[in-house]
């Protein structure tokens, strides 16, 4: 069999996903290191604590869920690290394996540890549901075709390099990414709201902060927004899960 079905934690969905889990995130690795060459780090020192404070209180309820779930695995490989670097970009971006990235221009939009804590749950969210993973299967099976998947897959490191570097636009690009699919927006919304929850943020925040992104966005929307489903559709969505979140995440230890 040339591909296998995964499942997402928690949302359980059903998911292609062939390519080992270490492949991606060694390549996430080498690519987040040369990003760090080639961008400055914030010098705004309030912010800088603001992002690594709400970023391992988020890791750490992630981790403590998964593991009284025992699903510890999931994180198992993850070598968290949590940066603010310059840039007028309104985005944030989570590579797998737990490298988190927030450009300077999105935190006068999340204004607080709670909107940061929507804009890092989300694309932490997008990390855990390994929607990456997912989208570089989807680039093997339509690029190599299933005549070549299997070799591309088990020998050729360089083809599948070559499909990272396109599903995430890591080189030059990283952190303008490919856009995730409207299924993979949805997911990371649901359960950054869960992540937020777990980390003891009030979920309510994420329908302010997306209102706040829609009206900055004007006739463009900001990178964060470029892809991701109407802001009236995700506001009503998120508005509908909350009540569900809190009753099930809230109280849990």
């Amino acid at each position: 069999m040339l591909f296998s079905c995964a499942t997402v934690p928690v949302t359980s969905r059903s998911q292609i996903n062939f390519i080992p889990d270490s492949t991606v995130i060694s390549m996430s690795l080498q690519e987040y290191d040369k990003f760090l060459k080639n961008h400055e780090l914030s010098k705004n020192q309030k912010q800088t604590k603001m992002v690594k404070r709400v970023g391992r209180k988020i890791r750490y309820a992630v981790e403590r869920y998964f593991n009284k779930q025992n699903m510890a695995d999931q994180t198992k490989n993850y070598v968290w690290e949590f940066n603010l670097v310059k840039g007028k970009e309104k985005n944030a971006w989570c590579m797998p394996g737990g490298k988190v990235v927030v450009y300077e221009g999105i935190m006068p939009l999340a204004q607080n540890d709670e909107g940061l804590a929507v804009i890092m749950g989300h694309e932490i969210a997008h990390a855990i549901a390994k929607h990456g993973n997912e989208r570089m299967s989807q680039g093997l099976l339509i690029q190599a075709g299933s005549a070549a998947l299997n070799v591309a897959t088990q020998k050729q490191s360089s083809f599948k390099k070559r499909i990272f570097m396109n599903v995430f636009g890591v080189g030059t690009q990283l952190g303008f990414m490919l856009p995730y699919s409207r299924i993979h927006e949805k997911e990371a919304d649901y359960l950054g709201l869960i992540f937020m929850t777990l980390a003891g943020y009030d979920p309510h925040e994420a329908t302010a902060f997306w209102k706040r992104m829609n009206k900055d966005g004007g006739p463009r929307p900001p990178e964060f927004l470029s892809t991701h489903p109407t802001p009236e559709t995700r506001i009503k969505e998120i508005e509908k899960a909350i009540p569900q979140i809190l009753n099930q995440y809230l109280k849990l230890p």
